[in-house]
């Protein structure tokens, strides 16, 4: 047990990072109860986005210099291809059965991942993706990586950016009122159109920003990545409350250390010592979402859309 500090702090890292994906899930569904299974990609995409724009800049660029830099380019990425799936995929069908824009995201996952995969060379094989220097820094018996601080101060600076948003701002308020009832706001002058495009636009623009993370602490992205991670993500999502802001946060951290100590421990459980570690990180990240589904569907904070007619 004198690890189970480090695994918590890999848990709240995870799971950090999974709910910065998750947000997008949420605030897709939360206004126009789509669930994008395509916004893997959209993270996926904004992790290369950063890598392009360092392999653009000169080879004696600091990394300290570069990284807002890729951020800016991961972010740009991510929103642009999140606002014309939104535009020329998902717009066309928001009136069709609820089973067309279901199909519509999954070719679009697919499309997204071929379409990295054809444009970079040797994409079959991971890319790598540059380091910040300096670390590990140890504190007591946890060892945190540089990377590491970036992901956990990166998730709760942007909730607190985007609760700002949704409370504060006029598009946030318009966000909400759209998410209760999208004709009514119509009526009240509200541009659902734009409301709508702009909750694309910041769910991708966080899941750029973890897109970034992920290569940061892994060392390298590949063209695949936002399908597991992308599922986990919507697994957070339903965890917390999908639809509930705040809830897919909450969901990606439960399950980061629901992720972390059942890889970590349960093969110390006699009878079950076969299904630790970390090829059973998936299995049992699939585990807690069918327990949810089955005792709690509404998840964690509940569900705050309501069925529309």
């Amino acid at each position: 047990m004198h690890e189970l500090p480090q695994q918590l702090v890999n848990g709240l890292i995870l799971g950090s990072l999974y709910g910065l994906i998750a947000i997008g899930y949420t605030m897709v569904y939360g206004i126009v109860q789509l669930i994008n299974f395509a916004h893997g990609e959209i993270y996926m995409i904004g992790g290369f986005g950063a890598l392009t724009v360092y392999l653009a800049l000169p080879h004696s660029t600091s990394i300290w210099l570069a990284l807002p830099l890729m951020l800016l380019g991961g972010i740009i990425s991510s929103v642009a291809v999140a606002m014309l799936a939104e535009r020329f995929a998902y717009r066309p069908l928001r009136n069709a059965p609820k089973l067309a824009p279901l199909i519509t995201a999954i070719g679009l996952s697919l499309a997204l991942q071929q379409a990295i995969w054809a444009w970079y060379p040797n994409a079959t094989n991971p890319r790598t993706f540059p380091q910040l220097p300096g670390g590990p820094f140890h504190i007591g018996s946890v060892t945190i990586e540089p990377a590491d601080i970036f992901i956990l101060l990166a998730a709760p600076v942007s909730m607190v950016i985007l609760g700002t948003f949704v409370g504060r701002t006029r598009t946030g308020r318009g966000m909400q009122a759209t998410a209760q009832d999208p004709d009514t706001a119509k009526l009240m002058g509200i541009n659902t159109d734009r409301i709508i495009v702009v909750a694309f636009a910041v769910g991708a623009a966080f899941a750029a920003v973890a897109g970034m993370a992920h290569g940061l602490r892994y060392g390298q992205i590949d063209y695949q990545m936002g399908y597991s991670d992308g599922l986990k993500a919507f697994t957070a999502a339903v965890l917390g409350g999908i639809g509930n802001i705040y809830g897919a946060m909450l969901g990606g951290i439960v399950l980061g250390l629901a992720e972390a100590l059942t890889t970590a421990y349960i093969q110390n459980v006699p009878g079950m010592e076969q299904l630790g570690g970390g090829a059973w990180d998936n299995v049992w990240a699939f585990v807690l979402l069918i327990l949810i589904l089955l005792l709690r569907p509404q998840g964690l904070l509940g569900e705050r859309v309501a069925d529309r007619a």
